[in-house]
Order: structure tokens, then C-alpha cells, then sequence
């Protein structure tokens, strides 16, 4: 089904303030309209001066007096009428603007867990803040410019051609070449492309200028200069580049268009001259009044057109931010079932579980030989109250693995199921209730220590706080702390180890209490000593549980019940440990690669194994 173009979607989630932005539209165009009452008061007090002008004594005082008191109370009203319109149509962009963020935030909760590995924060971001800001500034800012523009200067030509219909051609005329112009500046395909560069030049540098700033202390430490930083300098480059470009595309047009629509006057004053020679009657008094004020006015007539022209830019700008925010919409969201089901027992199985990252419906992939499967035909029982551990070369499927337990991804071939319940019928909050993930890069929120340990079950008590962190070994160090419990992390506040950041993270699952736990390499970073906090942790975290443990070190899961050997997405090996030294397989030779790295000496080994983990 395809979506709806432009700003439609955007305007239908404000249904309940269309009446504001009805409103604002019919201010802004009484507005227009009174805009124009001045000027033809000065029409008719210029006519009345010259028809008089021999004889001070008949000018009508009373008249002139009129038309000037009509003009005060028009630009009064005009300005009451325009300020009533903005303030309409920025409550009704504020509205908009919240609907749509709550709508994107609700949207991107309800994605997989995948989408949110393969996006950038800093993209996510960028959308809900700038992209949707444009929306606001579209709606609240450029919708009374576009009305003034369009019908300021409909109107004045209407009432030019009634006037005189040979000047106003001569305002006309420019008026269209200068109008498009304007469309083969900003309109063509050229331009288009053009801009669409621009902007994603000007992302590039952003987001390599970020990369830069945060990767200073390696910058520093490693002594490389900001022109040695290839891929900021070649985004910067690559921005002057298209920005020069773009310039020298748009200035010549852009050069002429701005005179013809800033000099209208003076196509008006040798046609002006060329019919006053003509007009040597009574008659010609009057086509003087009418001559005086189309120079009058046609200043007047530049600036909406100028205006019409920064209204057309905005509205390019909007509608690339709105096309980032489909984007966003068009990610399909996991798909909830009608009547979730709930597990009563916790046993996790993968039957002949395959899946790849690869779209298999892409026209690129005409073959299933084509696709590249991460996992291929996975099969496992993980049982309650026993620990499982996933070992295997890196890259060969491990994490996936967790991951598809949590529902990151949905499986193209098979099923995954905890107590006999395929996950895909269990609804994603009970999925996340029933699971339990300790991730090896941690995140901690900026926020107190306890309120991070809390995230684990909200309505715990300061109590259960304490007591979760007492067994992830962590009560003591946060003890330390000046504020305790109350410490904020992150910036401005405590920065804690990989390794006390990790037993949060432990103390967090504890509070939790799910019956099912995938650690995927919680201590692949630790030193000794947390390394020993860190298990001390995890014997109290895994108890009574199903526990799924993504391993490096392989002596961490010696007395695990149940050990499978995963390598390019297959499993190639399963047991317990003995079981496995046993067969003289690859378990044997990860297992002899991590005897040799832990007995190392610097030198007494000349060589030792390089294969990961």
C-alpha cells in the first residue's frame, strides 16, 4: 500500500486541531486581504489631490481624513488578524509536534531489537529532534508566509489589471520569468540532486566531526593531527566541494532572478512613459494618478514573490525530513499475537531454527544459494534449572543465537519456543518479563545508582535494592561513594569501571528475578579482580534458572550441564566438558588455545594459538 506524499500524513495525526489550522488560514488570508486596503486608500487620496489640484479649497478634507482613518484601522486589524493566525497555527504545530514524537517513540519501541543494532542513536535522534522540529517550523512559521505570498499578490494583480491592464502586464511579465527561474533554480532535477548532496554531505561531517571529537584521547595519545584524520578531513572536503558546487549551480540564476523581482519598477516606467506621450487629453490626469501608484506599489509586489521563493526552500527542506521520518514508519514493528500465551515451565528449545540477516525476497537474491545464513538448521533444549553455554569461534553465530531468544530478529525457518510457547505468540512484554539479558557493554543511564539497579523491577523497595546488590558485590564499592545509592553516573556525575558497571548490571538482573538468563560474555572484559566479583555475582544470579551463557573464557563454564560448540552458524559439537575434551574437536583445541594464553610468559612462549573465542 503506498504511503501518502508530502505533508498529509503528517497534518492527519493533529485531526482533532484541524479547526486551529482552519482558523489560521482564514486569519491569514483577511490578513492579505487588509493589506491591501492601504494602498488604495493612497489610490484615492493621490486621486483626489491631483483632481484639485488648482483649487487647494475643494479638496475634500473629510474624505482624505476617511481614507487615512481606514487605512490606520486596516493595518490594525491586519496586524490582529496575523497575530491570532500564528498563534492558531503554532498551537497547532505544537500539537502535531507532539503526536508525531509520541507516535515515532511508540513506533520505535515497538521495532526489533535489530533494527536498534543496525541504526545509530545519533541518526534516531536527528530525526525526532530536527526533522520533526522542520515539521513545527513548516506548519507554525511558513504557512502564513505562503498565503501572504500567493494571495497578496493575486489580489494586488487583480486590482492592477481593473486599473490598467497595460502597466500591469509590464509588472507581470518579470513577475513570470522571475517565478520561473526561480522553478528551474530550486525545481529541476539538477537542483533536486543537487541538494539532496548537500545534505548528505553536510550529515557526513557531522557525524565524522563527532566520531573525531569523541575519539580524542586516542587522537592525542597516538599523536595524529586533525589533517592525518582521514575520514573527518575527506567529509570536510567533500562538503566544501558540493557546497562551492552548489553555489556556482544556483548564483547566476539566482543573480538575475533577484534583480528582475527586486527592480519591477522599472518595467513599469517606460511603458508608463511610452502611453502618457499618448495620452495628451483630459484623461491623462488620471492615468498619471494610476502611473504614480503602480510605481507606488510594485516595490511592494517584491517582496512576497522573495518570500514565495524562502517558503519553496523550506518546503524542499520539510519534505526530506518528512521522507526520514517514513522511513522510520516503514520498519515493520514486531508483530504482537491476538491472544498471547504464557509459558508455565521454563525449558528454551531451538528446532531447526535458520536465519540471516539478508532480505531473501530482495531481486539480488534469485538463488537460496545466494542468501548467507548466520544460523543454519539450530537445534537445542536448554533446561530449566540448568546452565547452557555457547562456545565458538567469534563471528560464528553465538550472539545471534541470544539475540533471536529475545526476538532482535524474527527466524525465517523454524521456531523458537520457552515452556513449549513459540516466542512469536507470547507478547514482546511478557517476553521481556520472562527474560533476563546481562550484556557485554553495559549501559547505564544517567541517572542515581538506584535508579539504575531499580530499572531491573520498578516497584522494588530501597530494601530489594540494597539486598540485589549485596549479592552482585557491589553494595560495598557503592558504599564508597560520596552520595551512596544516590550517586548520579555518566556525565557530571560518577564514571564507574567495566567492571562495577558490570555488577549494576548483574544487581539489575537480580532485582529482576526472570526464570530465564542469557549472559553473553559478562566478564570478557574484567580484570582478576572484578572477574572474581563479577562470577561471585553471577553464582547468585544463576540460581534455580535457565541459563544461557556466551562465553570467552572458557574456564568460567567448565561446570555448565551442557556446552555446544557453535562455528559458522552450526552446531558442531555438544556436551559437557569432559564429554567434549573428549572427541579431539575443535572444543579440544579452543580449550588448549585457552590453557596456553592463561600459562603465557613474556619470553618463554614463542608462539601461542590466535584463535578466538
Amino acid at each position: 500500500m503506498k504511503r501518502k506524499s508530502d505533508l498529509s500524513n503528517l497534518l492527519n495525526i493533529a485531526s482533532e486541531k484541524k479547526g486551529l489550522l482552519i482558523v489560521s488560514v482564514i486569519l491569514s488570508v483577511l490578513s492579505s486581504l487588509l493589506q491591501i486596503v492601504p494602498f488604495i486608500a493612497v489610490y484615492n487620496i493621490i486621486k483626489e489631490l491631483f483632481e484639485h489640484a488648482q483649487h487647494a479649497a475643494a479638496i475634500d478634507g473629510e474624505l482624505i481624513v476617511y481614507w487615512g482613518i481606514v487605512s490606520l484601522v486596516s493595518l490594525i486589524a491586519a496586524l490582529i488578524a496575523i497575530y491570532i493566525s500564528a498563534m492558531s497555527s503554532h498551537i497547532a504545530a505544537f500539537h502535531i509536534l507532539y503526536q508525531l514524537r509520541v507516535r515515532l517513540a511508540d513506533h520505535i519501541a515497538k521495532l526489533p531489537m535489530g533494527y536498534h543494532t543496525k541504526t545509530a542513536t545519533g541518526e534516531l535522534k536527528k530525526i525526532i529532534e530536527i526533522s520533526v522540529e522542520k515539521v513545527e517550523k513548516f506548519i507554525a512559521h511558513q504557512i502564513p508566509d505562503l498565503l501572504s505570498a500567493v494571495i497578496v499578490p493575486l489580489l494586488f494583480i487583480g486590482y492592477l489589471f481593473w486599473l490598467d491592464w497595460r502597466l500591469a502586464l509590464a509588472l507581470v511579465i518579470p513577475m513570470i520569468v522571475g517565478m520561473w527561474l526561480q522553478t528551474k533554480i530550486y525545481g529541476g532535477a539538477k537542483g533536486q540532486q543537487a541538494y539532496r548532496d548537500y545534505q548528505y554531505a553536510m550529515e557526513e561531517m557531522n557525524a565524522t566531526g563527532v566520531e573525531y571529537v569523541r575519539g580524542m584521547p586516542a587522537i592525542k595519545v597516538f599523536g595524529i593531527k586533525a589533517a592525518r584524520f582521514l575520514t573527518f578531513k575527506q567529509a570536510v572536503t567533500k562538503y566544501r566541494d558540493i557546497s562551492i558546487g552548489i553555489t556556482d549551480l544556483y548564483k547566476t540564476p539566482y543573480g538575475i532572478f533577484f534583480i528582475v523581482i527586486s527592480s519591477l519598477y522599472t518595467f513599469v516606467i517606460p511603458i508608463g512613459i511610452w502611453l502618457i506621450s499618448g495620452h495628451a487629453n483630459a484623461g491623462s490626469q488620471s492615468f498619471a494618478i494610476t502611473f504614480i501608484l503602480f510605481l507606488l506599489v510594485s516595490p511592494s509586489l517584491s517582496a512576497p514573490v522573495l518570500k514565495l521563493m524562502y517558503v519553496g526552500s523550506g518546503l524542499r527542506e520539510i519534505v526530506e525530513g518528512n521522507k526520514r521520518i517514513e522511513a522510520v514508519f516503514s520498519e515493520v514493528a514486531v508483530k504482537e499475537p491476538a491472544h498471547p500465551q504464557v509459558p508455565t515451565t521454563y525449558d528454551v528449545a531451538f528446532q531447526q531454527v535458520t536465519f540471516t540477516y539478508e532480505n531473501k525476497d530482495d531481486k539480488d537474491h534469485n538463488d537460496d544459494n545466494d542468501v548467507k545464513y548466520v544460523l543454519k538448521d539450530v537445534n537445542f533444549m536448554a533446561r530449566a534449572g540448568e546452565v547452557t553455554a555457547l562456545v565458538g569461534p567469534s563471528g560464528g553465530g553465538k550472539s545471534t543465537i541470544a539475540q533471536l531468544l529475545l526476538r532482535f530478529w524474527d527466524v525465517q525457518h523454524g521456531v523458537i519456543t520457552i515452556g513449549g510457547v513459540p516466542i512469536s505468540e507470547m507478547g514482546t512484554e511478557q517476553l521481556m518479563d520472562t527474560v533476563s539479558f546481562v550484556f557485554q557493554d553495559v549501559h547505564l543511564f544517567y541517572d542515581t545508582i538506584e535508579a539504575n539497579i531499580r530499572m531491573g523491577n520498578s516497584t522494588a523497595s530501597q530494601s530489594d535494592v540494597i539486598a540485589a546488590a549485596k549479592r552482585a558485590c557491589c553494595h560495598e564499592f557503592i558504599e564508597k561513594l560520596e552520595d551512596g545509592y544516590q550517586t548520579k553516573i555518566g556525565e557530571g556525575g560518577t564514571h564507574l569501571s567495566g567492571g562495577e558497571a558490570q555488577r549494576i548490571a548483574i544487581a539489575r538482573a537480580i532485582l529482576k528475578n526472570a526464570p530465564i538468563l542469557v549472559l553473553d560474555e559478562a566478564t570478557a572484559y574484567a580484570d582478576a579482580e572484578n572477574e572474581k566479583k563479577i562470577q561471585q555475582g553471577l553464582m547468585e544470579l544463576v540460581k534455580g534458572k535457565t541459563v544461557l551463557i556466551i562465553a570467552h573464557r572458557l574456564s568460567t563454564i567448565r561446570s555448565a550441564e551442557q556446552i555446544l560448540v557453535v562455528n559458522k552458524g552450526e552446531i558442531v559439537e555438544r556436551g559437557t566438558h569432559d564429554e567434549l575434551l573428549g572427541l579431539d574437536g575443535l572444543y579440544q583445541k579452543l580449550w588448549r588455545a585457552h590453557i596456553s594464553s592463561t600459562t603465557w610468559k613474556l619470553g618463554v612462549n614463542k608462539s601461542i594459538s590466535t584463535t578466538k573465542v
